[in-house]
């Protein structure tokens, strides 16, 4: 199975998951990143892994449809199985959905369904947590589809909200258990999918 994967920033879920299938942990093969931002640490990353590296943006793609059928262009040109977002801070179009339907993740930063949906990320989603009261947060790691945080959820991991805490406390609780949450969930995939493959 091939891992491509889509990075705003530092991509750190490409980097463990990355890792995790170059000490045997993970039965497949990292191929490409594809960021929007050109000054993306992930980029630069990639670069020294060997990966394939795209830059794509809407202001190299205004159009939507021209950017989608571009990233769509570059994910078939690596061979890619998988699709993973790592950080990415765009909406996928409907073609890259329809062609990797069931085959891209996602993880976000609470107990889904509740604080996700549009415009809920990063420390708004903590933010969230400690507006509400909420005396548990997490991780899930979840499907992508049309939806924002809608799709099947393949994995979830609680933390506690602690009396006294802060967004950056809180945070850090939740990023310290997501990147082995997002590669069990892969590992899963992957499994789930292989004898798939060898029917086809």
């Amino acid at each position: 199975m091939n891992l491509a994967f889509l990075a705003s920033h530092g991509g750190s879920a490409a980097r463990h998951l990355t890792t995790a299938c170059r000490a045997g942990e993970l039965d497949a093969t990292p191929v490409a990143l594809i960021s929007n931002n050109s000054r993306s640490p992930a980029l630069e990353w990639a670069r020294e892994e060997g990966l394939q590296t795209s830059h794509l943006s809407s202001a190299r793609y205004p159009d939507p449809d021209e950017l989608d059928a571009a990233i769509l262009q570059v994910l078939r040109e690596a061979d890619a199985d998988l699709l993973i977002l790592s950080g990415y801070m765009r909406e996928l179009g409907p073609r890259v959905l329809n062609a990797y339907a069931g085959r891209v993740l996602n993880i976000h930063p609470s107990l889904l369904p509740s604080h996700g949906g549009r415009g809920m990320y990063g420390d708004r989603v903590h933010r969230a947590v400690l507006e509400a009261g909420d005396t548990r947060s997490g991780a899930t790691v979840h499907l992508v589809t049309a939806g924002i945080d809608e799709g099947p959820r393949l994995a979830q991991q609680e933390v506690p909200v602690r009396p006294g805490d802060t967004l950056e406390k809180l945070k850090a609780r939740v990023q310290a258990i997501e990147s082995e949450l997002m590669l069990r969930a892969v590992q899963e995939l992957v499994a789930e999918l292989k004898p798939k493959e060898a029917r086809t």
